[in-house]
């Protein structure tokens, strides 16, 4: 299966051109060597939240394993194959990276388990999604400069983190929620990097699955987008390991998916005859897609994997257990805020002292929480024997 890549050698008229960005919400100068999307980079990377994912889990717990994904990895996976798109398609590479590197800066311990906790401990009380807490923290969150609250990110990179948004919530979030409002579209690099998401989480929830032992290669195999390449492999190295048929498997399938999008992504931008980001605004419909018949393939491929990976009762078992320890933090602190460290303790004392709003402040303290410190943290607050 041949690569089939042309570069552009410039950005494409419909790209997000930096020279062109609608800014920060705190005004800054321009950088001098960097553009301004690759200063959103920078300080992505920098930021405490990003190093944290070091340590958040992708699916198993982060202890169960040194060979498992973590959202870490699974971040640089996204910014690797969000790249690769967007080389081909003309465009911002930088604010495709930027965006995939903080799109996950919001999730909680534990992985989906934990957010589903604590979307269940904070349902009356404005709700908890990962998508907007990552814009909250690039927002405010982060404390490294003197001149504003959080990362100070451009318009279009936070545009990008916030991918879904209910319309309850969207009016509360100012400008990066009105798209969700007039029913307008984000940069194509935006959807490009959401997209990249789920090519990146789907393969490698696969790789882990068949590693863990959790899924059946042959009953994988029955689905075609998965199995035909299996099969291609199988007959061009009758002799390879597992291990080889696997990674061979997994990177074809990656290299498919990619070209795919990248084929409907411009058919579609010729069928609209679009040659400006403000035309990719106003499309009725996004532009990046898979075509119809592998976005059918990918459906039923995920369908396969939640059943039988998501809801895997080895899986189920450690995801239950981390809700209880997310639910049980959450309501002692909540009900005890003395428990909390000092920071946040000043935090509730300097806010308006509102139910709603001491329980976002516990929110966002279990939310930055990594696996094994919310173990720990479990353990200091109710293990008797345990450190205080």
């Amino acid at each position: 299966m041949p690569d089939k890549l042309s570069f552009p050698d410039r950005l494409a008229s419909y790209a997000a051109h930096a020279e062109s960005s609608l800014g920060r919400k705190y005004p800054e100068d321009p950088p001098e060597s960097r553009s301004p999307f690759q200063r959103d980079r920078d300080r992505v990377i920098h930021s405490s939240a990003f190093r944290r994912l070091e340590y958040k889990t992708q699916v198993f717990v982060n202890h169960e394993g040194d060979l498992y994904r973590t959202r870490l990895t699974h971040t640089l996976e996204v910014a690797q194959v969000g790249r690769a798109i967007a080389r081909q398609l003309g465009l911002d590479e930088d604010l495709v990276e930027a965006i995939a590197l903080a799109h996950d800066l919001g999730h909680t311990p534990f992985g989906h388990a934990g957010q589903d906790a604590l979307q269940e401990c904070m349902h009356d009380l404005g709700g908890f999604e990962h998508n907007i807490q990552s814009l909250r923290i690039v927002d405010r969150l982060e404390v490294r400069y003197g001149d504003f609250p959080g990362l100070n990110l451009s318009f279009e990179t936070r545009e990008g983190i916030l991918k879904h948004c209910a319309r309850s919530k969207a009016a509360d979030l100012g400008d990066v929620g009105e798209r969700f409002l007039n029913g307008t579209q984000p940069s194509l690099e935006a959807q490009i990097t959401n997209l990249a998401d789920e090519i990146a989480y789907n393969n490698h929830d696969i790789d882990d699955g068949l590693r863990a032992g959790l899924l059946d290669l042959k009953e994988l195999c029955s689905n075609p987008l998965y199995g035909d390449i299996y099969g291609e492999v199988q007959s061009r190295y009758p002799d390879a390991s597992k291990t080889i048929l696997r990674h061979e498997t997994g990177r074809r399938l990656i290299n498919l998916l990619i070209n795919d999008l990248v084929a409907e992504t411009r058919r579609r931008i010729e069928n609209g005859k679009i040659t400006s980001i403000a035309e990719v605004r106003a499309s009725p419909r996004p532009l990046a897609a898979h075509s119809p018949e592998i976005a059918a393939q990918i459906k039923a491929l995920k369908s396969y994997l939640f059943q039988r990976m998501y809801r895997h009762p080895r899986v189920h078992r450690q995801a239950e257990k981390a809700k209880r320890l997310v639910r049980r933090l959450f309501h002692t602190l909540r009900e005890d805020p003395r428990l909390l460290p000092l920071k946040y303790q000043a935090r509730i004392h300097n806010s308006d002292q509102q139910e709603k709003s001491r329980a976002r402040i516990v929110a966002d303290y279990i939310a930055g929480m990594t696996d094994r410190f919310a173990i720990a943290e479990y353990d200091r607050l109710f293990d008797p024997h345990g450190e205080a």
